[in-house]
């Protein structure tokens, strides 16, 4: 009796096993998403339905559910992903500028290349009625500022410019501008390269770069610093 009892209780799941459970979940989510991203800023929130994002990744309705419980859940997720994409591909994009304006240029090209940004600012406008979803766009808009204050911070450092003002306020003022730039450019039709110009011209100069006479006066004073130290050492 005891070996029949001993048989018929479940052994349990092999470690390899959850392993394997957990990467295909995370396998699978991250395909629902890629194709919710797509279907949504093709047709819209209310022109998507669940079956639709289920058939474009080849799984069954339940599984969105099961990994996002809504329609409007997956949405503002895949937005905010979405968002954090294109803050990285500008960020790349701005990695060998070498003037504050080759950089600005750089970020405002990139972010307005595509329509991710304005796609987040439909999830921002949808969480103004869910805001059981708003907790994600907050972490979301955090990470694209502090990510942008390291970013910039890096570049003033590099290079020696001079940032026109606080780095930090500097990276909110960017993201502020970029999302209502798409927002009203999308609406009035323009093109990339018209959305692109108008960002650069609202932005203006963000930094400059110290003068040569700057530069020399900084190396000069230096120079007074180290012979000042070395005399010290000196006595």
């Amino acid at each position: 009796m005891e070996s029949e009892a001993a048989s018929a209780t479940p052994t349990a799941e092999p470690k390899h096993a959850v392993r394997a459970t957990r990467s295909a979940g995370r396998k699978m989510r991250s395909q629902l998403l890629d194709r919710g991203s797509r279907l949504f800023r093709e047709n819209g929130l209310s022109g998507t339905s669940i079956s639709d994002i289920a058939a474009a990744a080849d799984a069954f309705p339940s599984q969105v559910t099961y990994y996002f419980r809504t329609k409007e859940a997956l949405f503002v997720e895949a937005a905010c992903r979405d968002m954090l994409y294109v803050a990285r591909a500008a960020e790349q994009a701005a990695l060998e500028a070498v003037s504050p304006r080759d950089y600005i240029r750089a970020l405002a090209c990139t972010v307005t290349s595509t329509d991710q940004v304005a796609f987040f600012a439909e999830a921002l406008a949808l969480t103004r009625r869910r805001q059981d979803l708003a907790p994600l766009v907050e972490r979301t808009i955090e990470r694209l500022h502090s990510e942008g204050l390291r970013a910039y911070a890096a570049k003033i450092e590099r290079h020696g410019w001079r940032s026109l003002r606080d780095p930090d306020a500097t990276s909110r003022r960017f993201w502020a501008l970029a999302i209502g730039v798409m927002v009203e450019g999308h609406a009035m039709g323009r093109s990339p390269d018209d959305l692109s110009a108008e960002m650069l011209r609202v932005l203006g100069d963000q930094a400059t770069v110290p003068s040569t006479a700057d530069e020399a006066r900084l190396r000069l004073v230096g120079d007074r610093n180290t012979r000042a130290t070395s005399d010290g050492e000196a006595s």
